[in-house]
């Protein structure tokens, strides 16, 4: 039954779709409307029309919007080109027109329910100093069933496809959950000496062993049987897309548990913003619709990927243990050399607590002590690792000059 909800759910969209076209079309007509002594009344109306109309999940991916950057004392212009793809992913190169050479670095993305574009405010502070690719990867319910499966042994590849584009001396930074495949991908380009491995690889708040300090994310991965996953979160992509019948863990599902986690937040902020609308406090009412524009904007998982990544990394810990095997052969950190190590850390983060992405340090036993960088950060969450003031001002800083001595 379960395996239909995404199904039910895509129906209940397409039927009510009309009711938010409406919606936005009528909010477009009453702004054209002067505001006289009947302002409130409009706005209270607006109000109601603009919650109505945004009443939906966007399965599309948002724009990056990062038009230009500065380097140095002068804004260069940003484009977006497609390095290379793969059904499932493209490697998204952020060109600066006519700006200087730079260490070329591949960000790579999490795969955890939301686009690569959750990243934007971290490319950006990239940009200042690096010629930076992403790992851009695709909503599988636009990705047909021929094209197979996406696991995290293809996960892992498509890193190590990615920096075989890049070719030699590349950087590699890996935000989150795919700090285990990033690792795994170091390990195996250095025991082939693979002419493209990186030069420097950074892990920033990755669940390299979750035995650490285990947070409430870590316990419920292991307070139930992977079979639990698989019957209660897997569903089939619906008849009306791309991928249909794939089999993935739906966007709609994670977010709802992303708000379930702070439920009381969400919904004061949406009455904020319908408090602002009334009020005409356009600037107000528009932080918090475009914080959501991109919270709403969901991807689905794959569930070979999901299901391996909690099996394999939450459950039973393979990397740490030296158990995990890729194609047939095990992945051994220790053959890591010539490569420098940085891990960061957050003091607060509840979802990848203090010592787990340390924990690569050790396990890369080849890689000299000289070449090997810690960093924990007083003062943030999860998300304040990589993107807010203190990214910009405390660890961007270490990781440049990381990267620039490894360059």
């Amino acid at each position: 039954m379960m395996s239909m909800l995404y199904q039910a759910y895509q129906n209940h969209m397409d039927l009510t779709a009309p009711w938010r076209t409406g919606a936005a079309a009528a909010l477009r007509y009453l702004n054209l409307v002067p505001r006289g002594t009947s302002g409130r009344t409009f706005g209270r109306l607006a109000a109601a029309l603009e919650l109505i109309s945004r009443s939906s999940l966007s399965y599309a991916r948002p724009d990056y919007a990062i038009g230009s950057v500065t380097v140095g004392n002068r804004d260069l212009e940003v484009t977006e080109e497609v390095a290379y793809a793969t059904p499932f992913g493209s490697l998204l190169h952020f060109r600066k027109v006519d700006g200087p050479e730079q260490p070329r670095l591949l960000l790579v993305a999490p795969m955890s329910g939301h686009f690569a574009t959750l990243l934007r405010g971290t490319v950006k502070t990239l940009l200042q100093d690096h010629d930076v690719y992403i790992t851009d990867w695709h909503n599988p319910r636009d990705i047909p069933r021929s094209e197979g499966r996406f696991g995290l042994e293809d996960y892992t590849d498509h890193l190590i496809d990615f920096l075989s584009q890049l070719g030699p001396r590349a950087h590699m930074v890996a935000i989150c959950q795919p700090s285990v495949s990033a690792l795994a991908a170091a390990a195996i380009m250095s025991e082939d000496n693979h002419p493209a491995r990186p030069a420097s690889l950074t892990l920033m708040a990755g669940p390299i062993d979750t035995r650490i300090q285990p947070t409430k994310v870590n316990q419920f991965a292991k307070s139930k049987p992977i079979r639990w996953f698989e019957d209660n979160l897997i569903n089939y992509v619906p008849m009306q897309c791309k991928g249909a019948l794939r089999q993935v863990y739906p966007g709609f599902v994670q977010l709802t548990a992303f708000v379930s986690m702070n439920l009381e937040r969400h919904i004061k902020q949406h009455i904020d913003l319908a408090d602002h609308l009334a009020k005409g406090e356009t600037d107000k009412a528009e932080v918090i619709k475009t914080f959501y524009d991109e919270y709403f904007a969901v991807m689905d998982l794959p569930a070979e990927f999901y299901i391996e990544t909690v099996r394999d990394v939450f459950q039973e810990h393979l990397l740490p243990q030296g158990m995990l095997i890729h194609r047939g052969r095990p992945v051994n950190p220790a053959a890591i050399r010539r490569m420098g190590l940085m891990t960061v850390e957050g003091e607060k983060d509840d979802i990848c607590s203090i010592g787990q992405t340390l924990a690569a340090q050790d396990l890369c036993t080849g890689v000299r002590t000289y070449r090997k960088v810690h960093h924990m950060q007083a003062g943030v969450g999860h998300y304040g690792v990589f993107s807010g003031k203190r990214w910009n001002n405390e660890i961007y800083p270490l990781l440049r000059d990381f990267v620039h001595v490894n360059s």
